[in-house]
Formats: C-alpha cells, structure tokens, sequence
C-alpha cells in the first residue's frame, strides 16, 4: 500500500511538472483555466469540479468552467456551452463578507475547505447543491474548495472538486490531505501563471493606450494629422494582408505572424508620433502667408492704405488745377491695378501644384511698391519674408518650412529607439521611421535604397503617400480623387519613390478600392481605369 502511494504521489508530481510547463508556455487564459480544472480533477479522481472567476466588480464568484463525468456535464471553456448558472455573492446585503457558501467562505478568507461528507456538514448552506442533486438524480457528497491568489493576495479564481473516488470500486470518499496540498499547490501555480498572463495583457493595453495618448495629443494639436494617424495604420495592414496572401512574383515568400501583424499595425500607429513637436503653424499652414494667423488680411490693408493715398493724390492735383476728368481716369486706372495686384496676391497665397516664373516675378514687383508703414515712414509694400513666401512654388512651405517639417521622422525614430522595446516589438522604429525613404535613395531621413529596407517599411510608404493624397481635410489642399492619386502613386513607381512590386499588388488585390470605399468621400470616387495607371501592367 504505501509503494502505491508513493508511485502515486510521483505520477501527482509528473502532473504538476508538465502543468508547470504547459503554463509557462501558455498564452490563453482560458485554456489554462481549464487544463488547472481537469488537471485537478484527475489528480484526485474527482467526479465533478468547477472554477470560478471573481467578477469586474469583485462582489461575486462567477462559475467560468464546470464539469462533471457521470453526468457528462461540460459549461464553458472548449466546450462553447454558455454557462447559465447564477453566480455566488461574495457580500451580503449589509456589505458583510458571505460565509453561508462554501466557495465565497474559501474566497474571502483565502482558506482551503475540505468536507467529507456535505450531507452531514451543517456549516455551509448547501441549498443550491441539494437543488443541484434533485433536479440531476446525482449525489454529492466530498467537498474540496481551494481559493487561488496571486502574489499580492487578491484573489484570481476559485478550484472546487466533487466526489473523489475510489479508482478501482469507484466508491465515493472524502479527498485526502494529500490531496489538498497538490491541489494547493496546482492552484498556487495556476494562480502565478494567470497572474504574469494577466500582467502581460495589462502591459500590452498599457502601451497601446499610450500610443493613443499620443495620438489624442496629435489629433488636439492638429485634426488633420490626427486622422493620417489613424487611416495610415489601417491602409498599411490592408497591404501588408494583400502581399502576405500574395503566392507568386517576387514577393511570394512574404508572410506574418500574429506578433509580427500587432508590431507592424503599432508602428504604423507611431509612425508620425514626432508631430508632437511640430508647430502647428508649419504642420496645418493652410496659404503661404499663415503663422499663426493668415496675413492676407494686412496686405490688404497696405492696398488699402495705397488707394487712399491714390485718391489723396488725385484729390490734391484737382484743388491744383488739374484737369478733374483726366484725374478721374487716372484715379481709375490706379485703383483698377491695385485691385488686380491684391485678387492675383490672394490667388498666390493659396499655393498650388506649380507656380510659374512670371507670376513670382510679379509678386517681386509689387513688393517694390512703396507705402508708407505705421510709424510714417516709407517702406517697400512687401517685406523679404513675405516675398520668399508668396513665391513658393509648390505648395505652402518655405524651404525652412519644409525642414521644419521633415525634421518629424527624426524626433519619430529618436522617440522611438528610446523605448525598450520588447523582443517581439524590436521593429517598430525602424518601420515607422522609414515611411519618408525612397527606392532610390533620395527619401529622408537616412537616404535608405530599396535593398536596404524591409517590405514593411516600404508598405508604410505607400499607404503614408496614398492617405495623403486622398485626404480631404487638409487646410492646404483638396482631396484628389481616386483615379488621379492612382496616376501620381504610379508615376512615383517609376521613378524610384516607391516600390513598385508593392505598386503592382496594391493595384491587382485592389487595395485602394477597398480603403476607398470605406474611408473616402464618395465625391471622391470615381471610375479606374487600371490599363490607364502608369507603371501597371493588368
């Protein structure tokens, strides 16, 4: 008899070894759940056991798995079956802690309760379990109930088992204290590794909710760049998907993991977080002339002070004897042409595709014009700041601007490598940061050639360049429509912007209609023609 106790107490051992090892490699809660249930049952020869999970709110017990072999009964877990069972109160009416159950006792006091027979125990109010027996024909009778705690004792679950019996007859009996300690200790070990699952999802949620603070902080600083934000990340997983289910061409030996699809969809998140640091002058300048107001308005005023003057002028050569009809048409003509230099002066203040010579040579004119300034004295119409930013020629960006504003993807990669990044995230730096890099070397901020970058960098790129051209919100320009953005990301294909094996399967998966029909104006979208693309070949 004891040679067989000892035999069994190695193979109780074997058990919580391979259990030890399932839950350290383990990554579903629920699953380990329900391997500690039938792990414990078979431990003990249980007929029955259930495992309860403390609620959000921590005033009850909810039955999370319940099994039971004689009655083949199997609720939640694996076995899909919802389970509908009431939960145990953890607190009376009073607020005071629930002794009457068994299970809530065992919670609150962090005690193992072990009964022989309940039929016989007048502690417990086993009402719920004689309704239990009635209604199933079953009989119970031992009792073993072992709370699980985590290493700061707040409780994480609930292990009860039913009925331990005899292997061989079969025979009903109570569950020795053997059997309680290996219990105690499964449940202890369960309890560690739902803990450092629990942990590992917090910490998760932890770091996704702060890239959303980020983002928060973006979209508040700027609306515009707040929605880039989140469309980017959505379009490039929308690619990546396509290239993954992707089997023949260069690309074919593409694919992804569930670890590498959360560290992709994170940087594609992240892959402006630099903004932050962007003034928002220079992020949102809706004309040339904005800072942090649109200037416009004190050109027109200078127009308005150089009409006044005219008129003054015409006015002091009448009462001089002037010819009044000859001054009245000279008046004319003078107000005429400032009237077309201010409308041609708010044309340029919009900013465009291109800007021709001749139209920068006329704003350099009439900056020549000479006005007199508050303080009386005279000056040129235009300041050298503000000629340098009406005659941009593509745009609303200066060249200092323009730094300014690429200097983002610099910020957003020094954020980024700062953080220690996990093993199974060490790649969202260098995804974000190579969105601005080119196939041909001459991108930013580290001159990167196709060769030199991973695929999904170069999908970033993509989906950064195509939700910028669509994107009607911007103050500075107007949404393209589909078939124009299509034509410009193209063109970039063949000269090196971006890749263009990436191109070819954006177009033939038809990402862009998908994103399209789901994130553009319907304004905006228009019939494709895909033979008409540059650089695709159906």
């Amino acid at each position: 008899m004891q040679e067989l106790n000892h035999i069994r107490i190695a193979e109780r051992l074997d058990l919580l070894t391979e259990l030890s090892v399932e839950l350290g490699s383990g990554h579903d809660v629920d699953s380990l759940l329900e391997r500690i249930l039938l792990v414990a049952k078979g431990m003990t020869g249980a007929d029955g056991g259930t495992l309860y999970r403390p609620s959000a709110d921590g005033r009850q017990l909810c039955f999370h798995i319940s099994v039971n072999d004689s009655l083949g009964l199997r609720l939640g877990g694996a076995s899909g079956a919802a389970v509908d069972i009431p939960g145990v109160p953890l607190y009376d009416a009073a607020g005071e802690k629930n002794l009457a159950s068994v299970a809530a006792y065992a919670a609150n006091f962090g005690q193992s309760v072990n009964i022989e027979d309940v039929y016989q125990a007048d502690v417990f109010n086993f009402s719920g379990m004689r309704s239990f027996d009635q209604h199933y024909g079953y009989h119970s009778q031992s009792f073993l109930t072992v709370p699980m705690t985590d290493h700061e004792g707040e409780l994480v679950g609930v292990l009860q088992l039913i009925n331990a019996k005899d292997g061989e007859s079969g025979a009903i009996h109570a569950f020795s204290s053997t059997d309680q300690r290996f219990i105690e200790a499964l449940a202890a070990q369960g309890a560690v590794a739902i803990t450092n699952q629990r942990l590992i999802l917090q910490l998760e949620q932890l770091l996704e909710s702060l890239v959303n603070l980020i983002n928060i902080g973006i979209d508040e600083k700027s609306p515009y760049t707040g929605r880039h934000c989140q469309f980017v990340p959505e379009l490039t997983m929308l690619l990546a998907e396509a290239v993954h289910d992707t089997e023949s061409g260069p690309l074919a030996e593409f694919r992804m993991s569930e670890a590498d699809r959360k560290e992709l969809w994170l940087a594609g998140l992240l892959h402006d977080c630099g903004k932050i640091t962007t003034p928002v002058h220079v992020v949102d300048k809706a004309t040339k002339l904005e800072t942090i107001f649109d200037r416009i308005g004190m050109i027109d005023t200078r127009f308005e002070v150089l009409r006044r003057d005219a008129e003054l002028a015409a006015l002091r050569a009448q009462c001089g004897g002037a010819d009044p009809a000859g001054c009245a048409a000279g008046l004319a003509a003078r107000l005429a042409q400032l009237d077309g230099d201010r409308d041609f002066l708010r044309q340029a203040n919009i900013g465009g595709e291109g800007m021709a010579a001749a139209d920068q040579q006329r704003v350099r004119e009439i900056a020549a014009y000479r006005w007199r300034g508050p303080d009386g004295g005279e000056q040129d119409f235009l300041s050298a700041e503000e000629v340098a930013n009406l005659t941009i020629r593509y745009g609303t960006l200066t060249e200092a601007e323009r730094k300014v504003i690429n200097n983002h993807i610099v910020v957003t990669i020094r954020m980024l490598e700062a953080l220690p990044w996990p093993k199974h995230l060490q790649h969202v730096a260098e995804y974000a940061g190579g969105h601005h890099e080119r196939m041909d070397g001459k991108g930013y901020p580290r001159g990167l050639v196709k060769a030199q970058m991973s695929v999904q960098a170069r999908v970033m790129a993509i989906a950064d360049i195509f939700e910028a051209l669509t994107a009607r919100d911007r103050p500075y320009k107007k949404g393209k429509t589909l078939s124009e953005s299509l034509r410009i990301l193209g063109n970039f294909s063949l000269n090196g912007h971006i890749d263009p094996d990436l191109f070819d399967i954006f177009i033939r998966r038809k990402v862009y209609q998908a994103f399209a029909d789901k994130n553009m104006d319907p304004r905006q979208i228009d019939a494709v023609d895909e033979a008409l693309i540059p650089g695709y070949r159906p």
